[in-house]
């Protein structure tokens, strides 16, 4: 057997003293935490208008409750023109009128409170909207004026400056540099709708500090980072092409791209963290080139936690989620951070689909963007292997040693919705992007974003009284929670039964691999206490060892002799007898 060793404090972590036990016990509750994202306009519609909001997701708060989690992460809910789904922000300190008011985020943190859930929220420190009140003071400021410095703003090039000041393409497509009426430029590394700040101006580093106090004060516990390896740029007076930008490599000197001195700021935002009892949490979304860069991220003196999407990137074979969940236990151990599983979130395909569609084998671009560009043919897909993979993915990852990041609908098997008509599309990269492009990059995210199913009929199957902002497939309804509640064998009832158990089984944040077990297309491995978990990853039934059976995503079946037996694209949970 190979063991995985505790995911150790390092020595510059905090001392805390006997006396704070339970204050220190408070603090760690992040550490092996099930956080269920949720995406505010997709989630539930309280006031009937085809948005999802707050009074929605409060209705919903009991049903967050039985599903068992820890945490809420809780996408963008700021006031937005929604030129990226609420990543663009007009203002970090409000709420959008039409998902609520401060007072509704009030009393939707003391429910989540009231029934031992945490709230983490969204932060979008890279870019505001064009609709901030500092864009629209930089627009009406002369070139030079302290306003423009709080973003990028430069001349372009040519006679009259009437190219780019580069030929950079942003991340959604298209140029990365608009021009304002008076001829400048500024850089948007996203849509043209979010310009991207200048880190370098103490005005910007100052009023994000307020941003974290504004909302700690009201309750928060922690905050997702969105683009964190952005912030921090240096753009020489010559800027570099784009072909000449993509030989830099991303060591820590990227003009744009995860430069160390990003770490100055979240050592500044550590100190607010650490204001408040117990401290506020930060994770990172961060797109780095290797772990190493990624564990400056999870420093205790920085955010604390980084977002893996190793998992998320990984086709469904064992010996790709042994190498992933290998490597990065021992970078947890080197940070004295906790590890973080993600299979779904708000930007990519939803598993059930992925894991439905032939395997990637080292393809570029995000598995399942081809698929879904070609309006997602069902003679490409098996969705009955996929959920049965995606069942079993997630029980392996609710058995690992760390966080859970859960995306909303997950736990109802919920696939892509590929067939969305083209005018009814909302993700700008789809629009930014050639149509011949948009599939290798992995565009057209509105899928993973349809409005939930709540009940089997209905004008938005329970999601509001009146439609819903996305449309949403005849095929929901019998993946509703109506449909699946109380239903023995149901995903919703799976998810239920992991996480209530998760959390009675969770001890040391360890693993130790089962060599007997580990072969071929199979994983086992056992945490402290006596509990194993086996993924059969191959499509032929396994036997199963000794012990009670805990969770299972697929029914056991009968072998030889009467012998216990897990068939392909499964998980079971078992606890070993004493020895």
């Amino acid at each position: 057997m190979t063991t995985h060793p505790t995911s150790a404090r390092p020595s510059d972590a905090p001392d805390r003293s006997a006396d704070a036990a339970q204050r220190g016990a408070d603090a760690d509750w992040w550490r092996q935490a099930a956080v269920y994202q949720i995406y505010p306009r997709s989630f539930a519609d309280g006031r009937g208008d085809g948005m999802g909001d707050f009074r929605g997701i409060i209705s919903r708060v009991p049903y967050l409750r039985q599903l068992g989690i820890d945490a809420v992460w809780l996408s963008p809910f700021y006031p937005s023109a929604l030129a990226d789904g609420g990543y663009d922000v007009d203002d970090y300190r409000d709420v959008d009128p039409r998902i609520g008011t401060l007072e509704e985020f009030d009393e939707l943190v003391a429910e989540l409170h009231g029934v031992g859930i945490k709230l983490i929220v969204d932060i979008v420190p890279n870019h505001s909207s064009d609709r901030h009140e500092w864009f629209r003071e930089a627009l009406e400021s002369p070139r030079g004026s302290n306003a423009r410095k709080r973003y990028i703003f430069r001349d372009g090039r040519g006679e009259n400056g009437q190219l780019p000041p580069a030929d950079w393409t942003s991340v959604f497509g298209g140029r990365a540099w608009t021009q304002v009426p008076d001829g400048q430029w500024y850089l948007h590394s996203f849509a043209k709708e979010q310009p991207d700040f200048n880190w370098g101006h103490p005005e910007v580093r100052e009023d994000f500090l307020r941003t974290l106090r504004f909302w700690s004060d009201r309750g928060v516990d922690g905050f997702r980072i969105d683009v964190a390896h952005g912030l921090s740029k240096d753009l020489a007076e010559d800027l570099p092409s784009a072909a000449e930008l993509e030989e830099i490599p991303k060591d820590g000197n990227h003009p744009l791209w995860d430069r160390d001195e990003v770490h100055e700021i979240y050592a500044e935002w550590r100190k607010v963290f650490d204001e408040y009892d117990p401290p506020r949490i930060g994770v990172a979304e961060a797109w780095v080139e290797t772990a190493q860069r990624r564990a400056k991220y999870a420093s205790p003196k920085g955010l604390g936690q980084a977002f893996s999407f190793d998992l998320l990137e990984a086709d469904f074979e064992a010996e790709d989620f042994r190498r992933i969940v290998s490597d990065n236990l021992a970078q947890s151990a080197e940070t004295g951070s906790s590890s973080t599983w993600v299979l779904s979130n708000h930007d990519v395909v939803r598993h059930a689909t992925r894991y439905g569609l032939p395997p990637r084998d080292g393809r570029p671009g995000k598995q399942g963007a081809d698929w879904i560009m070609a309006g997602g043919p069902e003679d490409e897909i098996d969705r009955d292997l996929g959920l049965r993979r995606a069942r079993a993915a997630t029980l392996f990852e609710l058995a690992l040693p760390g966080s859970a990041y859960l995306y909303q609908g997950e736990e109802l098997g919920l696939h892509e919705v590929a067939d969305i008509p083209d005018d009814q599309r909302q993700d700008p990269a789809f629009w930014r992007s050639a149509p011949g492009d948009r599939g290798q990059d992995g565009l057209g995210r509105d899928g993973c974003r349809v409005p939930l199913p709540w009940t089997r009929d209905g004008s938005s199957f329970g999601f509001g009284e009146d439609g819903s902002h996305l449309p949403q497939p005849d095929w929901f309804a019998e993946y509703s929670v109506e449909a699946e509640e109380g239903l023995e064998g149901s995903t919703l009832e799976m998810y239920r039964a992991a996480l209530s158990r998760r959390r009675e089984l969770q001890t040391d944040e360890t693993l130790t691999w089962d060599e007997e077990l580990c072969r071929g297309e199979v994983l086992g491995f056992e945490r402290p206490g006596g509990w194993l978990n086996v993924t059969n990853f191959g499509d032929s039934p396994v036997a199963v060892p000794e012990g009670d059976v805990l969770v299972t995503s697929a029914e056991l079946e009968s072998g030889p002799d009467g012998q216990r037996m897990l068939p392909g694209a499964a998980t079971v949970w078992l606890r070993r007898p004493q020895r």
